[in-house]
């Protein structure tokens, strides 16, 4: 389940200009994975880092 709340922000964030410029911000996956949680998103670093190798993707501080 943790896997699908990462697929759903990323989809959510491309959807979303204003909630991808809220993601933007954090430099290190840990914030990223902090800021997830206060919205109520439920995963874990491994499991982003997970998700992002598995579509190709790279976590950068601009352009998340």
């Amino acid at each position: 389940m943790a896997k699908k709340d990462v697929e759903n922000l990323l989809v959510a964030g491309g959807e979303d200009k204003i909630l991808r410029a809220k993601y933007d911000i954090p430099a290190t996956m840990e914030e990223f994975v902090a800021l997830a949680a206060e919205d109520g998103y439920d995963f874990t670093v491994e499991e982003l880092d997970s998700v992002l190798k598995e579509s190709g993707d790279v976590f950068e501080k601009n352009g998340n």
